[in-house]
């Protein structure tokens, strides 16, 4: 009874201590999956709390669960068109990828520490894909806005990798326990080719599967709301179970299964992803807490230098080659290329299919998760904490959104497509600052009723919003990025003589179409594809000063800074533009600047 109370007490500790540390990390910049695994070496037994932890069944345990609940939160997250944009070149690196970096990886190793090949390619395959729960942590827990095609495939890659690196470590172990050479195993490549293709097409199959009968009984089962997310959670284990029992890829199964249900109308959508965005959370806080103290830090110093750079040469090396290699038919830029392999992070999945060589016995199995435990580290250090600074220098970064002050989800039937949403005005919002007719509301929303002082009002054509309105909307959910535009508090707008107030400043190479999506106004589909300064240069067409303006809908763009020889070389978004003047207003302060001239020359 004392040892339960104890265990209770530690982790509820740690967990506590994740949680303020993490709020820390973000001040600085770090990693906060760092900042949860340095937490956990802390504590564990080299650290201040001498816990001793080393029971690897049991971490092999909690991690699955823990992942699978990551993948699919992270396949809920993932929207339709990430999968259009960009499945083909994430399916490439998330398979033949994966093959490139544990070659070139294992080769390496080889040298490095002197390991057999089948070890060497072993570390190799380990550390060989990227990790989705760092991935899905920056791009969603971050708030990092990239270009939408380069975070889809990033997050597509992330979330599909899986399998492949699982397939390639099980055969490897399998080949290292028996004691047979690497050669004799590839020399019957069918076998291996089928239990592959099964991973793969089997995954595919349960969780499409899958997906789709949770989806039913999210819908079809009257229930109350709270148990709408433990529904879904329990169902979707017990798919990743199932396709894991039937030899297939449970996490490819799980994540696909995400992707159904956050991609389709269903009951209690709000509920469910509050209730997995915390699993999520409480799953790597837990996951990588639980790493840290499975690690003796002591015991990496005799392979440290050979496994830092072994670290080097997959970051370096392998996944750029792999990288070219695998995206090259897709027409990505050198910026974006660079920047993708670059992005190639490691987190616990490495570490996680580490202990499956440590529960099967091989001979230097320790120094394998050792390594891999070096390799985590590192990326997470110098590719984590860098990512945001070189998406800026790759010019790769979209601008923020506003955030809103306060947003509320209310859940209609299955089915009606539409969602019921209360927010909270900010007095330094859109929607403090115009009046109703002014608003660029998203097409299919309507201002249902205003709750001021506790009290429901009726608008009037020329009534506006103050500062804490709670403002209910009947609206559809691809509407929700304008929305949180329109209600989120905007900074300070910087001004410049010749330029007036803007709110963002933009890369002129930045795609006219991306941003248009972002900020909500329209561009022709002709323009879609310009630049910034192309879409300028089009809509005046004429040499550009800087301070010039051109009007898409509800915003202005204008000439921040120009070169000589391309046009406008920063663009500045202003999202809050006085009205466009009629043409009678136009003439009339135009011959009253007229008319101010005739009489100042009379006058001198």
């Amino acid at each position: 009874m004392e040892v339960a109370n104890h265990i209770i007490l530690i982790v509820a500790v740690l967990v506590t201590f994740a949680i303020f540390a993490s709020v820390l990390s973000s001040r600085i910049g770090a990693p906060v999956l760092l900042v949860f695994l340095g937490l956990g070496m802390l504590a564990g037994e080299d650290g201040l709390g001498g816990i001793h932890f080393s029971d690897f069944k049991v971490a092999y345990l909690i991690g699955s669960v823990a992942l699978a609940l990551i993948l699919f939160d992270g396949g809920s997250r993932t929207r339709r068109d990430a999968f259009q944009q960009a499945g083909a070149p994430a399916l490439i690196l998330a398979t033949a990828g994966v093959v490139f970096t544990a070659l070139i990886t294992g080769v390496a190793t080889h040298y490095l520490l002197g390991l057999e090949w089948v070890e060497a390619m072993l570390l190799g395959t380990i550390v060989g894909s990227t990790d989705a729960a760092a991935v899905f942590s920056l791009l969603h827990l971050k708030g990092l806005r990239l270009k939408q095609r380069v975070a889809a495939t990033l997050e597509v890659e992330s979330g599909i990798n899986d399998p492949m690196a699982i397939f390639l470590t099980l055969i490897l172990v399998q080949v290292a326990a028996s004691g047979e050479s690497l050669q004799h195993a590839l020399a019957h490549p069918l076998p291996l080719l089928w239990d592959f293709a099964w991973q793969l097409v089997g995954g595919v199959i349960f969780g499409v599967v899958g997906g789709q009968i949770v989806l039913r009984a999210v819908n079809r089962l009257q229930l109350s709301a709270g148990l709408y997310p433990i529904l879904a959670c329990a169902l979707a284990l017990v798919v990743f179970a199932t396709t894991q029992a039937a030899g297939a890829s449970g996490f490819l199964a799980i994540y696909l299964v995400g992707y159904r249900l956050g991609n389709n109308a269903h009951r209690a959508t709000a509920e469910i992803a509050r209730f997995l965005d915390g699993m999520a959370w409480l799953s790597q806080i837990g996951l990588f807490l639980m790493m840290g103290l499975l690690v003796t830090p002591s015991r990496l110093l005799p392979i440290l230098l050979p496994a830092l750079a072994i670290s080097a040469v997959l970051m370096l090396v392998a996944r750029p080659v792999a990288v070219a290699l695998c995206i090259w038919p897709f027409k990505f830029t050198r910026e974006e290329g660079g920047f993708i392999s670059w992005v190639g992070l490691r987190g616990a999945v490495p570490i996680f299919l580490a202990m499956i060589p440590v529960m099967s016995g091989l001979h230097n199995a320790y120094v394998i998760f050792a390594v891999a435990y070096v390799v985590v580290l590192t990326s997470l250090i110098a590719q984590g904490w860098t990512v945001p600074r070189i998406a800026r220098m790759a010019g790769l970064e979209l601008p923020p959104r506003p955030s809103p002050r306060a947003r509320v989800e209310l859940g209609l039937p299955a089915g009606v497509g539409r969602s019921v949403i209360a927010y909270t005005v900010d007095p330094m919002s859109i929607m403090a600052l115009r009046r109703p007719r002014r608003l660029p509301l998203p097409p299919g929303t309507e201002i249902l009723s205003v709750m001021r002082e506790g009290q429901v009002r009726t608008l009037q054509p020329g009534d506006g919003f103050n500062g804490g309105d709670l403002v209910m909307l009947l609206t559809e959910p691809d509407a929700l990025p304008s929305l949180d535009r329109l209600f989120g508090a905007r900074k300070a707008r910087p001004k410049a003589k010749g330029i007036g107030p803007v709110d963002f400043t933009l890369d002129a190479e930045a795609n006219a179409g991306e941003v248009a999506e972002m900020y909500g106004f329209m561009v022709t589909p002709h323009e879609r594809g310009l630049s910034l300064a192309g879409l300028m240069q089009a809509r005046l067409g004429r040499e550009i000063e800087v301070g010039q303006r051109i009007r898409a809908g509800s915003v202005e763009l204008v000439a921040i800074a120009l070169d000589a020889e391309r046009g406008p070389s920063k663009v500045g978004l202003d999202l809050d533009p006085p009205p466009p003047q009629s043409a009678m207003t136009l003439l009339r302060l135009r011959a009253n600047e007229i008319r101010n001239s005739v009489r100042e020359m009379f006058l001198s």
